[in-house]
């Protein structure tokens, strides 16, 4: 077993197993950059083990359809040139994506169902049904010449799930009874005492919230959530409210379970984007995306009154059903503060008797259930960071059901099983890979790809100074240029790039100008266009706010 991500870390999820000259790789996700990444858009895992042992990998496996699953699939696959399995829902976000990357016409994209099984040279894989935040999300029982394993992918055993559809406890419990050589389960929520209640226990507040609401709600989710999303139209439906839709991967994940009928829209409810508008208040319901407060998205430009489809007003209900990803809490608190300026009633997480959003992952009494179920000889906790991974492990502990050995370790630390007992193996190449999606483009290093940008294109540096009171600039913005700029008509351009600062501010509402975050994203997104515009080469563009 070849841990090459998500082990010790949130995101990145990929794992390799070998037997022989064998390999199959489980999931391919991504992870979002820190903000000291400068220039960077997504992260994704180091697959230099499989490049090395390429002519053996059977194929690539993929469990459920999250970013942190399937986000690294347009990168990694020309590299990787092997069958995709997926369910139906999973390969539909995964073609997309493809198709995006321009990269369909190569995938060999293979769909599978729960209860069925693949042969993969030495592996055979029965896919088994398990709930999550997401659907048709499957765990892996994995025959081998020396057992089986499982690996969990994400999940939480949830009694009710919405689309009826059970977690397989039968299945997990008649390969307990068979024997299991090794079960690798997801450790997310290894710190969470007790059962994480279902994805219906959402439905009371919902139903609550839309009742109170005097006039028009938002409500922002995961798009991917399926469930959440059909409890919304249900609840809107019930109590006589449209539902519009903002946000291209809301829109998008939404007509994609639509038109596999995993999602049930009642004909006429929905409101068109361009009439969301002028659509009476009390009569609808939007769901947005951008629970992140990423800085571009839906609800975050909505917060700052910067979006051309929905403007909010006073007493509009905004409700964040999601949980803030470790990281984000900054930015989404700025956003939330933004909404509360607006005079918006607003409400996200807390410690409430009816939740407003509840986890996909599995707690730690649905953690014993598994390993009581299950009776592996060895288990090795993945998915979180190392203080999720020691916590699952000390469950384990605790309830006494694995018979050999628990085995705590990270990213790039291999295990090998065999007849004798399983051992630590030298450490294989991983790390982190990142990309700037405007290319397909690996950078194995964020400093290597800055040189390499910096060396073709070179560095542009605005320099703006805003009264942090009043929001107006008080000077003509400074433009600082290294290595870009052609001498025959270089002042011509800088003063028309000035412009399009001067432009991008003054049609920034004053919170916007107050959210330096927000700004800066403005004013490189505008600079960038403009400048490759007029010189198609792309620089680094490195905003610098004086607060004054």
């Amino acid at each position: 077993m070849i841990p090459l991500g998500g082990l010790g870390e949130f995101g990145m999820n990929m794992m390799a197993l070998r037997y022989g000259e064998d390999l199959i790789a489980i999931d391919a996700g991504l992870m979002f950059p820190e903000t000291e990444l400068l220039g960077v858009d997504v992260v994704i895992p180091d697959i230099t083990y499989l490049k090395q042992n390429r002519a053996g990998l059977r194929a690539l496996i993929l469990t459920h359809a999250h970013e942190d699953h399937i986000g690294a699939v347009p990168y990694l696959l020309p590299d990787l040139k092997c069958p995709i399995y997926g369910t139906r829902f999973t390969l539909a976000l995964v073609r997309k994506k493809l198709e995006e990357h321009g990269l369909l016409d190569s995938a060999d994209l293979r769909e599978i169902a729960p209860g069925m099984a693949v042969s993969l040279g030495p592996f055979q894989v029965e896919f088994v049904h398990v709930t999550h935040s997401t659907i048709e999300c499957v765990a892996l029982a994995i025959r081998t010449p020396l057992g089986i394993v499982i690996h969990t992918g994400d999940f939480k055993i949830d009694p009710t799930p919405v689309d009826g559809i059970p977690f397989d406890l039968h299945r997990f419990a008649r390969y307990g009874q068979e024997g299991v050589l090794a079960l690798f389960a997801d450790s997310t929520n290894a710190e969470r005492p007790g059962y994480t209640p279902s994805e219906r226990a959402v439905r009371p507040r919902l139903e609550e919230l839309f009742r109170a609401a005097p006039e028009r709600v938002i409500i922002s989710c995961f798009s991917s959530s399926v469930h959440r999303i059909q409890q919304v139209i249900d609840v809107a439906t019930e109590q006589g409210r449209k539902i519009g839709f903002i946000g291209r991967s809301m829109v998008d994940n939404v007509e994609i379970a639509h038109s596999l009928g995993k999602l049930r829209i009642p004909d006429g409810s929905v409101v068109r984007p361009q009439d969301i508008k002028s659509f009476d208040p009390k009569k609808l319901v939007v769901l947005a995306s951008g629970t992140q407060a990423e800085p571009m998205s839906a609800l975050s430009r909505i917060a700052v009154d910067n979006h051309r489809l929905l403007t909010i007003e006073q007493n509009d209900t905004v409700i964040l059903s999601a949980r803030m990803i470790p990281g984000n809490e900054k930015a989404i608190s700025r956003m939330i503060d933004h909404l509360f300026r607006r005079r918006v009633l607003v409400y996200y997480e807390s410690g409430r008797a009816a939740p407003i959003h509840v986890s996909g992952h599995s707690s730690q009494e649905e953690m014993k259930l598994l390993l009581n179920l299950v009776r592996p000889k060895y288990f090795v906790p993945i998915h979180g960071e190392f203080r999720q991974l020691f916590q699952h492990a000390a469950l384990a502990h605790q309830v006494g059901s694995v018979s050999g050995e628990i085995l705590l370790v990270e990213s790039g630390h291999p295990i090998e099983f065999t007849a004798d007992g399983a051992f630590r193996r030298e450490p294989v190449p991983v790390g982190r890979v990142c990309v700037d999606s405007g290319s397909l483009e690996e950078l194995e290093e964020v400093v290597i790809r800055d040189r390499r940008h910096l060396a073709e294109d070179g560095v542009v540096v605005p320099i703006i100074a805003i009264d942090k009171h009043t929001g107006l600039m008080e000077a003509t913005p400074e433009i600082v240029t290294r290595g870009f700029l052609p001498s025959e008509d270089g002042q011509e351009l800088i003063a028309q790039a000035r412009d399009v600062i001067v432009k991008t501010v003054e049609q920034s509402n004053s919170e916007e100008k107050t959210d330096w975050s927000v700004i800066k994203e403005k004013i490189r997104t505008d600079l960038k266009r403009f400048l490759n515009k007029k010189t198609s080469k792309r620089p680094l563009i490195l905003p610098v706010i004086l607060e004054v």
